[in-house]
């Protein structure tokens, strides 16, 4: 973004326009040193943005919101949301700016925000900051969320402020920008229905349909069918969680996005060994977002949404209740045909000649394997492609009922896996806690190589190359027990 780059590069205030009581103005905090850590180059050219330009002293101003390009209008947005179950009727970015949306080469409207750029009308007792070592989590996890087809905010850029931030002790600061379809939330309509301003809730679904689901428009209730395509892509973006092995940790309502991009990479980890029960957070003390129970608490997000919905579903709110009961209804079941052919995928079995009763045998029976024991999640279904090519033994050594595995892998090598389909969707490479930790505190004391290393591994992760066994690899002994921290 030279000068001449800068110019077919236009920052538009859709959301500040459209959505006034949503949007409060404001600044980012000024950053005393800015230093670029990491930069998504190829995210950036398709943005239309220069990569050179965003490494200048000027484009790393603009990545902490220090520099407004043209029509930048920096925003606080307001929401609501219910945290761990509980409702707070004013959440908001308390520690993010909308600087604006632009226009991708591909020509969707995509969000530029920031996190991290200090405090707003809405920081509470915050300081409106972040740290490095979240800041680059985000950016890891994200990149490789998206690596796997997993719909996700992206990540553009790190960028060191120069500044100390009290935590545990002092750390040094940091911004992330961060890209995404809409930044809109279930809290966003919780926000304007509790203002009970019917005028702003009408608009913000509107604004919704616009830029998410233009079809939702022509249909015989838009906002039914709004609430409909919000069901759909939360039961299939967690369906794919789920499968990755994936545990977001703080499933409120105000980081559910009506888009359903996963966003708000806090507390969240991937399994190492499989366990239904697992929990990364440090404040989920009772294991409400634990592994298993994420689709059900996907499905009590959304009936949130509804409750927030239903003056504009029908006027008659019996009739409006009844209709979002029922495409609620609908969730469970969209769920379990995403995520049973996703496992179906996983083993190898899409292929049109393995009956549904066959697959699903299968599936039940691999699900078993892996709760007896400590099973590495992704290193087993990586290694299942070996042995759907003929070699049992990676596979058959991680579990411990061998037995059962092999009266198992008879049953499903009987209908003919395809070891391709399976290499391409078991990735090789995830960002492994042990992996992630170990590029946090490199990070965190000025040294992005291993984290470079990690982005190598991870945003190509079905390819196995030499150099990077180790990144197929679990934790080593000792590890312990991995607990993540929101960073606020």
């Amino acid at each position: 973004m030279t000068a001449a780059a800068e110019s077919t590069v236009t920052f538009d205030g859709r959301f500040a326009r459209e959505l006034a009581e949503l949007a409060v103005p404001w600044q980012a905090e000024e950053a005393p040193d800015p230093e670029l850590l990491v930069l998504n180059e190829k995210l950036a050219a398709g943005l239309g943005l220069d990569p050179q330009y965003l490494r200048s002293p000027e484009g790393v101003r603009l990545l902490v919101g220090n520099h407004l390009p043209a029509g930048a209008t920096p925003v606080a947005q307001a929401y609501a949301g219910h945290q761990f179950g509980g409702y707070s009727p004013l959440l908001g970015d308390g520690r993010a700016l909308l600087l604006g949306e632009v226009t991708d080469r591909a020509g969707h409207l995509l969000d530029i925000h920031l996190k991290g750029s200090g405090r707003t009308p809405f920081a509470r007792a915050g300081d409106g900051r972040a740290v490095v070592g979240p800041m680059l989590r985000e950016y890891v996890v994200s990149e490789a969320m998206h690596a796997v087809g997993i719909p996700t905010t992206r990540s553009l850029a790190v960028v060191a402020t120069g500044r100390q931030v009290r935590r545990e002790g002092m750390l040094p600061g940091a911004v992330l920008a961060r890209v995404a379809h809409s930044h809109l939330r279930v809290g966003s309509f919780q926000y304007a229905r509790a203002t009970e301003n019917m005028d702003l809730l009408k608009r913000l679904a509107d604004h919704a349909i616009s830029r998410l689901y233009p079809d939702a428009a022509v249909a015989p209730n838009p906002y039914l069918a709004l609430f409909a395509s919000v069901v759909a892509a939360q039961a299939g973006l967690v369906a794919r969680w789920m499968l990755a092995g994936f545990v977001h940790g703080v499933m409120n309502t105000d980081n559910m996005t009506i888009s359903g991009e996963t966003i708000d990479y806090g507390p969240c980890a991937f399994l190492d060994a499989f366990n239904p029960t697992a929990v990364f957070s440090s404040i989920d003390v009772s294991g409400r977002y634990a592994y298993a129970n994420q689709p059900i608490l996907a499905e009590w997000n959304l009936a949130r949404l509804a409750e927030s919905m239903l003056p504009l579903i029908d006027g008659d709110e019996d009739k409006a209740v009844a209709a979002a009961v029922e495409v609620l209804g609908g969730f469970r079941g969209r769920y379990s045909t995403a995520w049973t052919g996703g496992m179906k995928t996983k083993l190898g079995l899409a292929a049109g000649n393995v009956s549904d009763d066959a697959a699903s045998s299968v599936i039940d029976e691999v699900v078993a394997i892996l709760k007896d024991g400590p099973v590495d999640y992704t290193l087993f279904f990586r290694n299942l492609g070996r042995a759907a090519r003929g070699d049992l033994r990676p596979a058959r050594k991680m579990v411990m009922d061998l037995a059962g595995f092999d009266a198992w892998s008879e049953r499903w090598l009987a209908l003919q896996p395809d070891a391709g389909l399976m290499d391409s969707v078991n990735p090789a490479y995830i960002p492994r806690n042990h992996l992630v930790e170990e590029a946090l505190a490199a990070g965190t004391e000025g040294d992005v190589a291993p984290l470079h290393r990690l982005l190598q591994a991870v945003t190509d992760p079905f390819t196995e190359r030499p150099g990077l066994e180790r990144y197929v690899e679990g934790p080593p002994a000792g590890f312990g027990t991995y607990t993540t921290f929101c960073g606020t």
